[in-house]
Order: structure tokens, then C-alpha cells, then sequence
């Protein structure tokens, strides 16, 4: 259920509405009372915003207290309630060059006023940095315990916008929260010996559901096929953010695969840019609910060329969609693409190892069903519920102060692809203040 709330000053983007009353009211006599902090949420829909919403939809069911704390919005009618929990929200400003992501304002012991009101039993940090730091400070303060959820690789960006004097930074801020968060939980096998590998022990797996009821080969629409390949072209197709961490540029190698048609759905700052270097890809723009299921699910073969993607719910949902899939093999896919049989994974800058994989696929029809259905049958049984189901479990075993077992001594540092020696500003295991 989403409620409005229409009170709110459009030059400082904060929230004026007071507090429900459902926001104060316990959960029901079992339940666990949780404040979900979000780096990011509604109305921008990313991989944090999507899984928040599916657990959101988990909880509610169980009739457990949840407030989530993110971001203002520059929407006007912002979301005060979303699937029974409150949304408190922060003021914020733009993110240079993203400016639908708002970077949330304010210090530590603002958060904690908020978690002290609020009183929640955990705190959940939903990809921590910015505001997930001084949540996790805050938390720590108020001996709140605290379940933080690692899925964006920050620091790995650095080199990518420009800025690799910054990565250095960035992996000692993302080493900060999770040394003092009481446990993490990461998506897949590469992010847990990334973490393990930098000092960060306290680190259990949770990984990502997929709905399978939406996400369906026979969503397949053979109108929409024809209204971006005409020619009768078999599809390739990507779904994500155009943005530069997310190396989209890569698919210029498949624009002459004969018989395809390249078909790019998703929004973000690099599209013009992106529209300009693949003249003649479809760009489908943003699609959601339905329209995105259809959309996949009449995809012939599924590419992401991203290469810090710590587990890419996108590749799940292809292959819940009966697609195969071809990408990067570093992160996330790792675990989800098995080669040889729901797809292949190029080794990180082999655009010539990726054009070579699209093009077995696409040049034998029997080759590609074969690893459709196998795609397909791979991820049924992943489902939200048990997912978040066994998100309860790691809630309740942080409030009983339950140890993570730890690996037995260090594991190797998993480096960045392309990694650049920072020299950038330093911030200390204890002295940090942004």
C-alpha cells in the first residue's frame, strides 16, 4: 500500500508530515520492530530501491515494524507509506551529474535522534556510504545492532568518472561501515572474499530473489518484437542504467552482427551520449512492471558488458525470462552465468571474447534454446519470500548476538579490474567524520 503525503517545501526537500500513528506502534507479539536506512529509494527504481520494496512487501506480511529513512525527492506528493512502513525522509541535495540521485544531508546525531525516537530493535543499512555511515555510527552509539546489506562496488567507480585519486578513499569508507556494522551480508561469492579480503569477517551470503510469475519466457511479445526489429532481426538486448559504470559503450563490438537488432532499455545521463555512439540501436527508454517483463522476455539473447556488478538482478531476470545470457565474468555473474550452459562469461576488456560468444549464440538457433531452458530452470526456487525469510533469520540472530563463523585466517585481496593507485584524501579507521 502507497500513501502521499503532499506537504512539502520544494526548496529544501524535507517532510513535513507528522508521524502516523502506525509508525509508532509495535509489531505484532514475535515480531521484530526494524529501521531500514536507505542510501537511496522511491521514486528512483535501482537494484537498493528494488530489493528494499520486495522485503518491504515480506515484512509487512509478517506484521513486523518497519520504518525506512532515505533521501527527499524533488516528486512533490512524496511516498509517506510504502507497503506499512513510514518513510521519514532527509533533507537532500542532487549527486553531481545524476541529478535524480539526492545525497542525504545532515550528521550522525541527527540519525540517532531518529533511531532513538524510533526505538527498532535492528538497524537495516541498505548499500551504505554516505547516509548508511552515520547510520551505522549512530546504531553503534545507541547499541542498536546493525545488518549491513553490501551491493554497490563504490569505490571501483572512481576510475570511471574520473576520479581515481578517490577509490583509495572510498574502499576505507566502505572497510569503516561494515568493520563496525555487527553483520554483512553480500550477493555473491566474488563480493564475499572482496570484503574478507580487505579485514571485513563479519560477512554471511544473501542473495537476490527474482519473481518468477513475472519474469517468464511466455511474456514473450511478438508485437513488440516487430516494433523494434521490423526486419524480422533476432533482438539483443540490455536492460539497466546508461551510465559509465555500467560500460554500455562495450555493446558498440554486436552493432554488425548480421541479423540482429541491439535493443537498449533503460534511462540514465550517458543516453544521448550512448544514442549518438550506437546510432543504430533501439533505446527503449525506462520500462517497468509489465512492460519490462514483455520486454525481456522477447529478448533472443540478454548482454550486460558491466564489470562491478556485485551480484546484477538484471541477469536473473533474464533468465527467469527464458534468455541466455553473455557477460562480464567478474562479480556478481559469476555465480549467477554457468558457462557453457545457461550462457557465457568473457573475461573483463575482451569486447572480442564477448562479440565471439554473441555470435555462437546467435548463429545456432538449437545451441541458444538449449541454454535458454537451462537458463530458465536455474534460478526457479529463488524467490523473495525465502529470501527475505531468511533475512528475518539473519535479524534475529544479530539481536541474540550470534556470531558470523569467520573464515580461517585472510583471505587475498580480490582487486579491482583496471585498478588505479590512489593518492586521494585519507580517512582513518576511527577518525572519519564525512
Amino acid at each position: 500500500m502507497l500513501q502521499r503525503c503532499p506537504a512539502v517545501n520544494p526548496t529544501f526537500l524535507f517532510r513535513s508530515c507528522p508521524l502516523p500513528l502506525g509508525a509508532t506502534r509495535r509489531p505484532h507479539r514475535g515480531g521484530v520492530r526494524i529501521a531500514i536506512v536507505a542510501e537511496s529509494f522511491l521514486p528512483l527504481m535501482n537494484g537498493v530501491t528494488h530489493s528494499i520494496l520486495r522485503v518491504l512487501e515480506h515484512l509487512q506480511e509478517r506484521g513486523d515494524g518497519v520504518m525506512v529513512i532515505a533521501p527527499s525527492t524533488q516528486d512533490t506528493e512524496v511516498l509517506d507509506v510504502v507497503h506499512g512502513a513510514f518513510v521519514h525522509r532527509l533533507p537532500s541535495v542532487p549527486l553531481a551529474g545524476y541529478s535524480n540521485v539526492r545525497v542525504a544531508l545532515g550528521g550522525v546525531n541527527r540519525v540517532k535522534r531518529i533511531l532513538a525516537d524510533y526505538a527498532p530493535d535492528v538497524v537495516h543499512l541498505a548499500s551504505p556510504f554516505v547516509l548508511g555511515w552515520r547510520a551505522v555510527q549512530a546504531a553503534h552509539q545507541l547499541g542498536i545492532p546493525t545488518v549491513a546489506i553490501y551491493q554497490t562496488e563504490v569505490p571501483s567507480y572512481a576510475a570511471r568518472y574520473g576520479v581515481p585519486f578517490m577509490e583509495n578513499w572510498a574502499w576505507n569508507r566502505v572497510e569503516n561501515i561494515h568493520l563496525l556494522a555487527s553483520r554483512t551480508l553480500v550477493p555473491s561469492t566474488f563480493a564475499l572474499n572482496q570484503l574478507r579480503g580487505r579485514g571485513v569477517l563479519r560477512v554471511d551470503m544473501w542473495r537476490r530473489g527474482v519473481d518468477t510469475a513475472r519474469f517468464a519466457p511466455e511474456k514473450r511479445d511478438d508485437g513488440w518484437r516487430a516494433s523494434v526489429a521490423p526486419g524480422g532481426e533476432r533482438i539483443i538486448g540490455y536492460v539497466g542504467r546508461l551510465a559509465v559504470e555500467k560500460q554500455v559503450e562495450d555493446l558498440a563490438v554486436l552493432a554488425d552482427v548480421p541479423g540482429t537488432r541491439l535493443v537498449i532499455v533503460g534511462d540514465g545521463p550517458q543516453r544521448e551520449a550512448l544514442q549518438e555512439a550506437l546510432p543504430n540501436a533501439v533505446f527503449a527508454g525506462f520500462l517497468g512492471g509489465e512492460q519490462l517483463a514483455s520486454a525481456v522476455a522477447s529478448f533472443d539473447l540478454f548482454v550486460h558488458p558491466g564489470e562491478f556488478e556485485t551480484f546484477c538482478q538484471t541477469i536473473q531476470e533474464a533468465m527467469a525470462s527464458g534468455v541466455p545470457v553473455v557477460a562480464t565474468g567478474r562479480g556478481g555473474p559469476l555465480d549467477l552465468v554457468e558457462n557453457s550452459r545457461t550462457g557465457w562469461l568473457y573475461r573483463p576488456g575482451d569486447l572480442a571474447g564477448m562479440r565471439a560468444h554473441v555470435m555462437d549464440l546467435m548463429g545456432d538457433d538449437a545451441k541458444r534454446r538449449a541454454f535458454a531452458a537451462a537458463a530458465h530452470a536455474s534460478v526457479q526456487g529463488r524467490t523473495w519470500p525465502a529470501l527475505s525469510a531468511e533475512l528475518v533469520r539473519h535479524y534475529r540472530a544479530v539481536i541474540a548476538g550470534e556470531p558470523v563463523v569467520e573464515p580461517v585466517g585472510r583471505m587475498p585481496v580480490v582487486e579491482p579490474v583496471r585498478r588505479v593507485p590512489a593518492v586521494g584524501p585519507a580517512e582513518t579507521k576511527r577518525g572519519a567524520t564525512l
